[in-house]
């Protein structure tokens, strides 16, 4: 299960990203992402080339609730040509944006609202919506499981698991280990963590960002070997 840094606290990209980024070239992440409000448009350019830079592959998350100001994200997308493109709802207008260009599409399913972002609907409207997403040609989903409103957020995941074969992401209110061993137990892909980091709630005993860091990684793989092991 891959680790996603979201360079981000309440769901907006931080002002000191550049300076943060530089910062974490030792712990060598493999997955850096951003979302598309927080800071302009400039910065996030900056910011992509030294996350490709250091040898990471790029995440855009998508959390404008208005489509004009969603599709533009996936314009700029486009433009600064990151990996994956995450969030969104407005799926076949983006899926249009995004034809030819190899960026990975994983938007939201369910029923996203607000900022931050909170997620209604019921596990069999997400499972519906999945399939339908994978029919559509996106290469995964991005999952707010732990923002639901409607639903437990576990069951969410394994609806959504069997439901597409594709790329499954849930982001969100990590912030615990037990919260991503529960992920990987359940056959996540991929997770993100942003504010849990930023604020040094994930373990509050390590204050710094790199000590926070190091415990998320540290969990991910412990909760890989105990699921390989079992």
């Amino acid at each position: 299960m891959d680790f996603i840094f979201m360079l981000t606290r309440d769901d907006r990209t931080v002002r000191d990203c550049l300076r943060l980024v530089d910062g974490l070239a030792e712990l060598r992440l493999a997955h850096i992402g951003f979302k598309d409000v927080g800071v302009d448009r400039g910065t996030l350019a900056a910011l992509h080339s030294r996350i490709k830079a250091a040898g990471a592959t790029s995440s855009l998350e998508v959390v404008s609730t208005s489509r004009e100001r969603a599709l533009e994200s996936a314009r700029m997308a486009v433009d600064l040509g990151v990996d994956q493109l995450m969030g969104g709802v407005w799926v076949e207008e983006t899926l249009e944006l995004l034809s030819g260009t190899g960026i990975a599409y994983l938007p939201f399913p369910g029923a996203p609202s607000g900022h931050p972002t909170r997620l209604g609907g019921t596990s069999g409207e997400v499972a519906e919506q999945c399939r339908r997403f994978e029919a559509a040609g996106c290469a995964g989903v991005d999952l707010l499981a732990y923002r639901a409103t409607d639903a437990d957020p576990l069951e969410l995941v394994r609806s959504a698991r069997a439901a597409t074969t594709g790329r499954l992401v849930v982001a969100g209110s990590i912030d615990s280990p037990e919260r991503i061993a529960a992920l990987e137990a359940a056959g996540v892909d991929a997770f993100t963590v942003g504010s849990a980091a930023m604020t040094a709630s994930f373990d509050p005993r390590l204050g710094t960002l790199h000590g926070q860091l190091a415990a998320i990684l540290s969990a991910a793989a412990g909760a890989h070997s105990e699921r390989t092991s079992s």
